[in-house]
């Protein structure tokens, strides 16, 4: 599990991997007993509900209601923990509707989330809005939306990545 220190670190972490506008991170401690899948997306919601009321994206946004937690629930697929680090690092530093744009530096961006993986530890569960199968995205948001959230069963890291076309 994850300690008092670990947890500053995993804050710090994903707020290396924050990009203004571009990439949305959460991170913190879990309050619920035994958290797992449904708590989880409850932190899911409450940042897409920030990225909502980003003043940047509310013109994109208007009348959009984060999906309950069984719908975010069903949206997600698993990610195998020895992919979440690249896969992490992709999220923050590449756009998604530009990859030639780079928000982060490569190494920036893979060496902090090395950390963040490595924080969370060998024995999280990493999920994705992804459809890793067929490369589908299922849209959290009506933008182009790329989400990965982590848990240790104690903490959790949650990193989205939103732009319009």
């Amino acid at each position: 599990m994850t300690s008092i220190r670990d947890l500053t670190g995993l804050e710090a972490g994903m707020a290396r991997l924050s990009t203004p506008m571009r990439v949305y991170v959460a991170s913190g401690r879990f309050t619920e007993p035994d958290p797992d899948l449904p708590e989880l997306a409850t932190r899911i919601r409450a940042l897409l509900a920030e990225v909502a009321g980003d003043e940047a994206w509310q013109r994109f946004l208007t009348g959009y209601t984060p999906p309950p937690v069984p719908q975010i629930c069903a949206s997600l697929e698993p990610v195998e923990t020895h992919e979440a680090a690249a896969f992490l690092a992709r999220l923050a530093g590449v756009d998604l509707v530009w990859p030639s744009h780079q928000h982060l530096p490569a190494e920036t961006a893979e060496r902090a989330a090395e950390q963040v993986v490595a924080l969370l530890g060998p024995e999280a569960v990493w999920w994705t809005n992804h459809d890793t199968e067929c490369g589908a995205v299922n849209g959290l948001t009506p933008l182009f939306d790329s989400l990965l959230a982590g848990t240790d069963g104690e903490c959790f890291a949650l990193a989205l990545q939103i732009a319009d076309d």
